[in-house]
């Protein structure tokens, strides 16, 4: 073959090995937060279920006693906050904690495992017999979503950079499609219980784009033989530790506590949007329904999730067309959200369902442009050597705000629903 020819044949295996893994790593995202966005989707529909056997079975109401006259603001006895809680605390725990130990365990031992707990959360909750079941299903769903947001974006720093953008897109798309997919099938009429275990192909597809879709550099395979050496033997040859040390995986206890510092100014923004957003989430979508309309008021809160998904998505994948240097103005407009939707539940001065449909896709185009542009700058700003930890621990201020926020929407609902507010 010609020079000419040899050259065409390389550029064409780099365009084709770049689109692979971007369109790897997108599928990653979706599939590591299909069950968690499942989960907040059904929630509404695990807590309905399971009070509705409870009054079976006691033959008393569990709704919070109110006259029985639509009129009224209708609620569920235990808020979907309670879900979110049990949604988000094993993540808490595992970001706060991960990225100290997890970049010394194999990466393919952490994604078996992330691909084990999302199959198992889908058949936990899909089989459940009680609330708690259904809790330890969710939480299955937490482990999963909360290892693996740690593991993918430490892997991604291996890649170039555009790999975060198509993550976060396929985070995006976890929501809208996760969303959509869960409202569709029930609308059709596939019970709750039949469409969870419909979506036990998510974690096969995170298995298969993880192992198969994806091609690793030669830098990725160097540190997973550093890991392996390391677990195997008692003591490294010196020309490993060097190796190591330039596969970024040999920072000290001392050094990474010290580099949190720097990542405050990216990781306090995104954790008060997340407080707002969450809060508005699981705090308030099931209040804010509105009487004799063309939806139920389950069809509601499971539309309201679609919408604010369908925001997330579209803010995720514009990161390359639209970026956001100024992250503090994102949490300053998304509590104003907060405000508008607080003064709807108890005014009931908006008159129309679509004028609420506006405000949640604006507040999740908050939200996900929260999300995409805090990783993007880190990955722009922090230097090459400390960017796999930082990514891994910046991780921990979605989390951070989101277990905030399911904290203050259980008394707030509670408190809310206890008014018996006129509709």
């Amino acid at each position: 073959m010609s020079h000419s020819e040899l050259l065409q044949v390389a550029v064409s295996q780099m365009i084709s090995e770049k689109w692979r893994n971007l369109i790897g790593f997108w599928i990653l995202g979706l599939c590591n937060n299909f069950a968690y966005v499942i989960m907040l989707s059904a929630a509404h529909d695990i807590l309905k279920d399971q009070e509705q056997k409870d009054h079976v079975e006691s033959h008393n109401t569990t709704t919070t006693p109110a006259p029985v006259n639509e009129s009224y603001l209708e609620c569920n006895e235990i808020s979907t906050g309670a879900i979110l809680l049990a949604d988000i605390l094993p993540t808490l725990i595992i970001k706060l904690t991960a990225p100290f130990f997890i970049l010394h365990l194999s990466y393919k031992i952490r994604v078996l495992t992330c691909v084990l707990f999302s199959l198992a959360s889908f058949l936990v909750v899909s089989y459940s017999t009680g609330i708690w079941m259904s809790i330890i299903g969710v939480v299955c769903a937490s482990i999963s979503g909360g290892l693996g947001e740690t593991t993918y974006f430490a892997f991604s720093s291996f890649f170039e950079k555009n790999v975060i953008s198509a993550y976060s897109s396929g985070t995006g798309g976890a929501g809208i499609f996760g969303a959509l997919s869960y409202a569709g099938l029930t609308s059709a009429g596939l019970s709750p219980r039949k469409t969870l275990l419909v979506m036990t192909i998510i974690p096969a597809l995170m298995f298969i784009s993880f192992f198969i879709v994806i091609k690793k550099p030669r830098q990725f395979y160097q540190k997973e033989y550093i890991v392996k050496y390391s677990e195997d033997t008692s003591s490294l040859l010196k020309e490993s530790e060097d190796a190591d040390d330039k596969i970024k995986g040999r920072l000290t206890l001392r050094e990474k506590l010290l580099l949190l510092k720097p990542l405050m100014k990216y990781m306090i923004p995104l954790c008060l949007v997340y407080i707002a957003e969450y809060f508005i989430n699981q705090g308030l979508y099931e209040l804010l329904y509105f009487n004799h309309i063309w939806l139920s008021e389950k069809e509601q809160y499971r539309w309201y999730q679609v919408d604010y998904q369908l925001g997330v998505f579209i803010s995720r994948s514009s990161v390359n067309v639209f970026k956001i240097n100024k992250l503090w103005t994102l949490p300053v407009l998304q509590c104003v959200n907060v405000a508008i939707l607080t003064a709807q539940v108890f005014l009931r001065f908006i008159p129309n369902i679509w004028i609420i449909f506006a405000l949640v896709l604006f507040e999740g185009l908050l939200g996900g442009a929260a999300f995409v542009n805090t990783f993007y700058k880190i990955s722009e700003d922090i230097e090459a050597e400390f960017k796999e930890f930082s990514l891994a621990a910046a991780t921990i201020a979605d989390s951070v705000g989101i277990s905030i926020a399911g904290a203050i929407s259980i008394p707030a609902h509670n408190h809310i629903c206890s008014l018996n507010l006129k509709m």
